[in-house]
């Protein structure tokens, strides 16, 4: 009963992500149709330091103090865990606060645009939030109710998105700038996390919480609880970083180098076309990362634990190549169908190459942190920022923002190969086997063959080719990709029976796989 209850808790908790992440996408597009692309880079510029709150405050120290409370043999001790862990979070979200509200104008100083101030000082607000939700979701999940979690994480992300495009949409028919619109759409992102926290303290009053308020923690006990939220509060949500730390780069030193380059006003507007590549990276791994989030609990279970790790990275490997391809092949007509246009041609074609690394990626580091290893994931995402620091430095100038899209293509190959490597190690066969990748990369060829003739086919259609055409182009595109894929990874044999059968829709796939057997 209790397996049962832990699995659907889990269930509740990947479902919940996957949604938040799916909006999380998809929002960007239609605030870009309303901001433009200047108004869309001002807020992709500083939407990364409101990623990293959203990290900490729905993945990392929620968490980190789950672990904590679940762990405590003594009940007595449980509220003392609690108000220790939200004393630390306190005194970091102070620090966070202090840094991005007082330091505001040094930080949009460092990017390139001093007109930046008042959205990091607006952002800067959402940390004072980081100790009360993530106590609140991490007391919770200890005791095993993912259902106020979920339910705060859904409501945080849907309030949030209808403020957002709600205020920018406002502001600007109003006659504001696209800088003032972005300071409306930082306030909505903190609409949304006072949303979330309203849902948590509903439930907290819902239930009675048994108190020993004048409990203390030994000193040892004490040293141990703040050192693992040090540690572990950061590294729990590596995973759902990656994304973001790689636009945080992006953020201080690409415009700079493009106005260094001789681009000048023209920067921001090559900074926000090019910002256009996050949403199709997002909804391409969407998939590997829910499933990436779904395996750390899974690991610890020690009879799946080889077979888990198996079947996650030839999940992510078929999702991330069929995805990266297939939009590869659509991608002019996705890009004019939600972008309007069919600028930074190139930039996207290599962003959406990215999407097969940042998914093995994501399930690399979810493996790792699954069997326990805490510090090669954070390592990894050190490399992987590094590179992309450095060859940002080199590459913009020569090749501007193809140079960019180039240095996040390496970084995440970097990134890519390190955790692949520390992650066979830990194994005794190899991840992927030859077979299946060439299956996979056959299925793949099938599929790129039939889009690409399809694309060509509705081409010499004698319709206006405008953004409506382009729009069906993609979605039909999108359907016949995918089944197309599906159909040939399922008759190529790269997935067991079973695993067939654990997805939805999976007894009519083995039933396709039965017949190409017969």
């Amino acid at each position: 009963m209790e397996r049962k209850d832990w699995l659907r808790g889990a269930f509740i908790l990947t479902l919940a992500a996957l949604f938040t992440k799916i909006l999380s996408a998809f929002y960007r597009i239609p605030y870009q149709n309303i901001a433009g692309d200047v108004g869309f880079y001002i807020y992709q510029q500083v939407y990364p330091f409101y990623g990293i709150f959203l990290a900490l405050s729905t993945y990392g120290y929620p968490v980190a103090i789950s672990k904590l409370i679940a762990e405590s043999k003594q009940s007595t001790y449980e509220f003392a865990v609690v108000r220790l862990s939200f004393y630390f979070l306190s005194f970091i979200s102070m620090i966070m606060f202090s840094i991005l509200y007082f330091g505001a104008s040094l930080l949009a100083s460092m990017m390139g645009d001093d007109q930046l101030a008042s959205l990091i000082r607006a952002i800067s607000f959402a940390f004072l939030l980081l100790p009360f939700t993530s106590v609140l979701r991490g007391y919770f999940q200890g005791r095993e109710e993912m259902i106020p979690t979920a339910v705060s994480q859904v409501v945080e992300q849907f309030t949030r998105v209808v403020a957002i495009l709600f205020l920018s949409f406002l502001l600007l028919h109003r006659g504001f700038t696209v800088y003032e619109a972005g300071a409306g759409a930082m306030f909505g992102s903190l609409i949304g996390s006072f949303a979330a926290l309203f849902v948590l303290v509903a439930y907290m009053l819902r239930r009675r919480m048994n108190a020993y308020t004048g409990i203390q923690l030994p000193k040892q006990e004490k040293r141990k609880v703040l050192s693992f939220l040090a540690i572990h509060g950061v590294t729990i949500c590596l995973a759902n970083m990656v994304l973001v730390l790689m636009q945080l780069v992006d953020s201080f030193t690409l415009l700079p180098l493009l106005q260094q380059a001789g681009l000048h006003e023209l920067a921001k507007t090559a900074k926000g076309i090019y910002d256009r590549g996050q949403p199709f990276i997002q909804l391409g791994t969407v998939a590997a990362t829910s499933f990436s989030l779904a395996l750390v609990p899974m690991l610890s279970r020690k009879q799946t634990q080889r077979e888990g790790v198996y079947t996650a990275v030839r999940v992510a490997f078929v999702i991330g190549l069929g995805a990266a391809v297939g939009l590869v092949c659509i991608l002019k007509q996705a890009n004019i169908m939600l972008f309007k246009d069919h600028a930074g041609a190139i930039e996207l074609t290599i962003l959406s190459i990215c999407i097969l690394f940042t998914s093995l990626t994501l399930t690399f580091i979810a493996i790792l942190q699954g069997i326990g290893d805490v510090f090669r994931p954070l390592s990894i995402v050190c490399i992987g920022m590094v590179t992309k620091w450095v060859l940002n430095i080199c590459l913009v100038p020569l090749w501007h923002t193809v140079g960019a899209a180039v240095a996040t293509f390496i970084a995440y190959v970097v990134m890519c190969t390190s955790a692949l490597f520390y992650v066979q190690k830990q194994m005794s066969r190899p991840l992927l086997s030859f077979v299946t990748v060439i299956q996979t990369m056959q299925a793949t060829a099938v599929m790129a063959i039939i889009l690409i003739g399809y694309i060509m086919l509705t081409n010499e259609l004698p319709v206006h080719q405008g953004r409506l055409f382009s729009s069906l182009q993609a979605i039909v595109g999108v359907f016949i990709g995918a089944f197309v894929y599906i159909i040939m990874v399922v008759k190529k044999g790269v997935f067991a029976e079973k695993e067939l059968l654990a997805i939805p829709l999976g007894r009519y796939l083995t039933n396709i796989k039965q017949r190409k057997a017969g």
